[in-house]
């Protein structure tokens, strides 16, 4: 009989080994911490908007908590939110689609979860952006399937190219992850790419496309938006992801949407019963008035990340060793740090944090084409920004590169 000393410890399947993680909660943890123990951090490394709730927002969800709804929903999501969403992409895009596909998820991972989970497997092949973000790498590797990065160039804006990306598709390839406006990056792909890149799909049906638009109304500089909804001849093999996490400052109501491929849509439905039934009533109701209401909020934030873009990549340009793109989305800066003599963006990132108290986060957790960069989320104020430069500065002048 084995003793409880001799027992072996429980262990999850081996699928788990292959899970990553999103390094920027690590360094959020990390920054926390430094402050807890009275350090001053400035904090430019987590990506989310560092506004409130608009107001109407937060008054429709405690209203329809007072309202009594306590209860379950439909696993999809309600039909007011549905058909608001569907409204929302008519409104910006001049776009109808069946709200009877929507669904409404706790936030955008769970997209790309369950959209990877259907589609990989052993011996299927993923393509995703690199750098990117980092989940899309870890569910791909989660489910056996052969992870494949899309190389996504400084040279280029950090926008993909269409020729390089059709070029890695092969007869294993099931799914496709573009993503712009980009995390990490800030690129925003020209139109003209994802013309030709949606062109070359046609010789490919066997492959699904995964479009991540969740900074979609993050541009700058007079872009406008290329929704994947706008190419007629791949609705029946696209999942777009958005949500309001970021364009109504809401990251931590947990709320998305997905439109599925009918072929799909029930899928993810069954995979919402068995996962997490529902999403939280009063925060659909929320969403509700944030798609409904006034968006003067959309427009008030984005122009001042716009202001904010302007003082980081200035700042970026002026230390030494450091150049910068500008970014035309999103509200990342990506600088290149290649010629401050620092060989691993990582060291650099932790120093920066433990020497002089700015939390920023390595290029290779977004990837194997992340090294050479950080990034830095200028979802702060312009003062912590000015601040953040300053130290960055006196870090890189007096400190030997190692």
């Amino acid at each position: 009989m084995m003793t409880p000393a001799a027992r072996l410890p429980i262990q999850p399947v081996a699928a788990f080994d292959r899970i990553g993680e999103e390094n920027a909660f690590a360094v959020l943890a990390r920054a926390a911490a430094l402050s807890a123990q009275g350090r001053d951090i400035i904090n430019l490394g987590i990506g989310q908007p560092d506004f409130s709730t608009p107001g109407h927002i937060v008054d429709a969800a405690i209203k329809a908590l007072r309202d009594g709804q306590h209860g379950y929903t439909p696993s999809v999501g309600i039909q007011p939110l549905r058909e608001a969403v569907a409204g929302d992409i008519e409104r910006r895009f001049g776009l109808g689609i069946d709200p009877g596909r929507v669904m409404i998820v706790p936030g955008g991972k769970v997209t790309m979860f369950s959209a990877i989970l259907m589609l990989g497997e052993p011996g299927a092949e993923i393509l995703y952006p690199d750098p990117g973000f980092p989940i899309y790498r870890s569910m791909i590797e989660f489910t056996g399937a052969t992870p494949v990065p899309v190389p996504v160039r400084e040279e280029n804006g950090f926008g993909f190219s269409a020729a390089e990306a059709l070029s890695l598709i092969t007869e294993r390839t099931r799914l496709v992850i573009l993503n712009s406006p980009a995390n990490p990056t800030g690129g925003v792909t020209p139109k003209a790419e994802i013309d030709a890149f949606i062109a070359g799909l046609a010789a490919h049906p066997q492959v699904a496309i995964l479009s991540d638009e969740i900074y979609d109304q993050f541009l700058f500089d007079g872009e406008a938006h290329t929704t994947l909804l706008a190419y007629p001849e791949i609705r029946d093999r696209l999942i777009l992801l958005n949500g309001w996490s970021k364009t109504y400052a809401m990251t931590g109501w947990r709320l998305g949407w997905a439109l599925w491929p009918e072929g799909l849509f029930d899928a993810a439905r069954k995979l919402a019963v068995n996962a997490w039934s529902c999403v939280n009533a009063p925060a659909q109701f929320g969403a509700l008035a944030a798609l409904t209401g006034p968006q003067d909020c959309v427009a008030e934030m984005v122009a001042e990340f716009d202001r904010r873009r302007h003082l980081v990549v200035d700042g970026l340009n002026a230390l030494p060793g450091v150049r910068c793109a500008v970014p035309k989305g999103a509200f990342y800066a990506f600088p290149n740090i290649t010629g401050t003599g620092w060989t691993s963006a990582k060291k650099l990132a932790t120093a920066l944090l433990d020497e002089a108290g700015v939390a920023t986060i390595g290029g290779p957790d977004f990837g194997v084409f992340g090294e050479g960069y950080i990034r830095l989320s200028y979802a702060n104020s312009a003062e912590n920004i000015s601040r953040a430069l300053e130290r960055m500065d006196a870090f890189l002048r007096k400190t030997p590169a190692a």
